[in-house]
């Protein structure tokens, strides 16, 4: 087929890329495959996970640092209506693997942790990649959509585990403003 129609950018990607293995993380990176994620089950599947896998496979479960390290693209949603909307959780996820039951304080497989511009540019710009749509979403840049939110504090600024108290301010989809938290 490519022979005939030519080369095509086909952006194959992996959806619910949990349980890795070290070859599996170094083959989606190598391939160019990216890794469609949800970093909430990570702190709900946290609480369970090394009793069904095990805790040598743990290792690469939401292995989101060892994808990142290996040049994989990674790309971060919800899962809703499985797990919340609210990406503001997914960060928190992503950033502290603190479990849901409060069992893992300094985060569940913390050295998959990644930080919070990674978890950022996971949900905007390699989503926007994920999604074919990296030339109308994903960045705040001139010709692209405004969809942006304003947030209660700076992530980048504050103490991760204080990530979960933000909320959005505002919300812009296009240019327009589809939300706005009242005073």
């Amino acid at each position: 087929a490519e022979e005939t129609n030519g080369a095509r950018d086909r952006r194959a990607r992996i959806e619910h890329a949990q349980h890795l293995t070290p070859a599996s993380i170094r083959r989606i990176a190598e391939l160019g495959v990216i890794a469609s994620m949800q970093p909430y089950h990570a702190i709900d599947d946290g609480r369970w996970a090394e009793n069904r896998i095990g805790p040598e496979r743990i290792r690469w479960t939401y292995a989101f640092r060892d994808l990142l390290d290996a040049g994989a693209h990674v790309a971060f949603g919800s899962d809703w209506t499985v797990a919340p909307l609210d990406p503001l959780l997914g960060l928190y996820a992503a950033v502290t693997r603190r479990t849901i039951d409060g069992a893992n304080p300094d985060g569940w497989v913390p050295q998959q942790r990644i930080t919070v511009d990674e978890t950022l540019a996971a949900y905007t710009t390699e989503s926007a990649y994920a999604a074919f749509m990296e030339n109308a979403l994903g960045s705040l840049e001139p010709g692209k959509l405004a969809d942006l939110v304003v947030l209660s504090r700076d992530v980048r600024a504050i103490d991760p585990v204080e990530i979960e108290s933000v909320v959005a301010d505002l919300t812009m989809v296009d240019g327009v403003v589809v939300f706005e938290r009242g005073p």
